[in-house]
């Protein structure tokens, strides 16, 4: 796979600033949270409440050139579903959502998860295409097509 390099330069909070989805002092509060207690930026933003989980996927798309997809109306076929194991999908928080010749499409909360999508290349022996959605629209999504747990 190729290695997803940024359209856009501009660091993500500073994206969504320009965006007007948060402030300066929002970022600065986010920064100092996650220096504390780890975890991806765009998570620690929607953790404090700064911004909405469809925010930072679609200024993750913007930023990198992904297309962002919603899943809740998204119908998956099963042979696709049995493709990636849930246990996979789960620990990945990703879902096959499409496969035309040998490239697959996954849904995924973190499309520069290179782990994930080599891992996914190796297993099914395709090429894999990355569309970003967000964490509970892909955790949504499994529960609906794989079963709740």
């Amino acid at each position: 796979m190729k290695r997803p390099k940024k359209r856009i330069e501009t660091p993500l909070g500073e994206l969504l600033i320009e965006r007007g989805v948060i402030t300066k002092k929002d970022l600065e509060e986010s920064l100092k949270t996650q220096k504390k207690q780890g975890g991806l930026i765009g998570e620690v933003i929607v953790s404090l409440g700064f911004a909405k989980e469809a925010d930072i996927a679609y200024a993750l798309s913007l930023q990198y050139g992904f297309p962002y997809l919603p899943l809740e109306n998204y119908d998956i076929p099963r042979e696709l579903v049995e493709m990636v194991p849930r246990a996979l999908a789960s620990k990945h928080c990703l879902i096959p959502i499409d496969k035309i010749g040998t490239t697959v499409t996954l849904a995924m909360a973190n499309p520069l998860n290179t782990e994930a999508i080599d891992e996914l290349e190796a297993m099914t022996g395709c090429e894999i295409q990355i569309f970003v959605s967000t964490l509970s629209d892909v955790r949504e999504a499994i529960d609906r097509f794989y079963g709740k747990k």
